[in-house]
């Protein structure tokens, strides 16, 4: 069975100073949060953790707030909050030029929505948006996106062409998988990202704050077992897993 890289993003737009001051608060932030040194990568003037994880200013100094609730697969301390209502997913024309694609993404939101949660998520622009998601693509075939801040959902999931090739279902895998993390969905094998990704053990790093277990969901990852696994393979149903209903259910 082929297997896929999957990517995981984690930041907000950078404000501030230069690059090189804002990266050096954000990488000081993310050792204070537990993630390890060398974890943690600088490309193109940006942050990255977990090998593909981007965190900027913002999300970095939300990771070490004390004043979160403390509970959660896993999760970063930042969530959406319940004045989020209703979730716009806006795919680019390029986007939906990708039938594949384009099938995925209405699957994946037919996912969240089909679990009664607080919010619920749309295609397209709407007047009444709590916020937006903007879906892009990129290169590859795997995927990117971010974790939450002040509240909102990460802005942006980018989404690789080279799916097009693959089976909708595993569209509707990498897209719903990239909505968990706007969400604040940390990956499921975060300690060890062989489970999911084959070769040797690899721990993108964890805290109390920077990977939160979430109460009623297993502490150990199995390969397929979650939406949210590091990689995934050709073969991706696309659909829950019973931890993954579980976790949505507690968050919200």
């Amino acid at each position: 069975m082929r297997k896929l890289s999957m990517a995981l993003l984690a930041g907000v737009a950078l404000v501030g100073c230069g690059p090189q001051t804002e990266n050096d608060e954000i990488v000081s932030n993310l050792v204070e949060a537990g993630f390890p040194a060398d974890d943690i990568q600088i490309v193109e003037d940006a942050v990255y953790v977990g090998r593909d994880a981007h965190v900027t200013l913002e999300t970095s100094r939300e990771m070490l707030r004390t004043d979160k609730a403390t509970a959660e697969q896993y999760r970063t301390t930042n969530l959406v909050g319940t004045s989020v209502t209703k979730i716009c997913i806006v795919p680019t024309s390029q986007f939906n030029s990708y039938s594949t694609l384009s099938a995925g993404l209405d699957l994946a939101i037919d996912n969240y929505n089909s679990q009664g949660l607080q919010f619920t998520m749309v295609r397209g622009s709407a007047a009444d948006c709590s916020a937006t998601i903007s879906a892009r693509t990129t290169s590859g075939t795997g995927g990117s996106a971010g974790f939450p801040k002040g509240g909102k959902p990460y802005g942006t999931i980018n989404i690789g062409v080279g799916l097009q090739s693959y089976s909708i279902d595993v569209s509707e895998h990498v897209i719903t998988h990239e909505l968990g993390h706007c969400i604040g969905f940390r990956h499921s094998d975060y300690y060890d990202r062989s489970i999911s990704c084959g070769g040797s053990a690899s721990n993108e790093g964890a805290s109390n704050v920077g990977a939160i277990h979430i109460p009623g969901t297993p502490t150990t990852a199995t390969r397929g077992g979650s939406i949210m696994n590091s990689c995934f393979s050709s073969s991706e149903s696309g659909e829950w897993s019973s931890s993954d209903r579980t976790a949505l259910s507690y968050l919200y």
